[in-house]
């Protein structure tokens, strides 16, 4: 039988869960706490008591989201570490890509922070986008100088955005693909697929 401690975590973990789908869904001022909590299967007064505030259990949602990003990056490419340059970073990107189909809330949740200059838009570029894109950039340096012919500088920050849409947008909004083009995102097969298109299609 689970302790009162691992049922108050539990508890806390479902409620950060559902936040991050109904931030990403909704927005910030369109996601309510009643929702939220609805969602979680949890009584309303119970975000209150894990959350001093809407902005916080925002946070809390975020920092979850990117958290697993991490943890999922890091071990695939750990994993990698004796392939060669060119195979590593394409499965870094497929594996990118894996994680955005299982999780389309990520892209959603920076579509709609990134189209403000609010606070909260600061917060995550400072505290999750920008070690993202450090890494990315790096990694492409590094990959560039092991064939002699890195990508201009001037250009990394397009190739930041390319991988960010190209690997994310067909499963933000997979009722539109399966409305325009017959296929289903969101089956193994059409994840394998887009993630070894997107890979090769920017690592030739």
């Amino acid at each position: 039988m689970a302790s009162r401690s691992q049922q108050r975590d539990a508890t806390r973990e479902r409620i950060v869960e559902a936040a991050a789908g109904a931030f990403a869904e909704k927005g910030f001022r369109g996601a309510s706490t009643r929702d939220i909590a609805q969602r979680a299967g949890a009584n309303q007064g119970l975000i209150t008591y894990h959350f001093r505030s809407k902005d916080e259990l925002w946070r809390a949602a975020a920092g979850h989201i990117f958290g697993m990003l991490r943890t999922s990056l890091g071990a695939r490419l750990a994993a990698l570490e004796s392939e060669e340059p060119r195979e590593r970073v394409r499965e870094g990107i497929r594996e990118y890509v894996r994680f955005t189909a299982a999780h389309p809330e990520l892209f959603r949740l920076m579509v709609e922070e990134g189209k403000s200059a609010e606070e909260r838009m600061q917060w995550l570029v400072d505290t999750h986008l920008q070690p993202l894109y450090d890494g990315l950039v790096e990694g492409l340096v590094r990959f560039g100088e092991s064939l002699g012919d890195g990508l201009a500088p001037a250009l990394l920050p397009h190739a930041y955005y390319v991988l960010a849409g190209a690997a994310s947008l067909i499963f933000a909004v997979a009722p539109e693909c399966r409305r325009l083009t017959g296929l289903d995102p969101e089956t193994a097969r059409a994840v394998e697929t887009h993630a070894d298109f997107v890979a090769r299609m920017l690592v030739p």
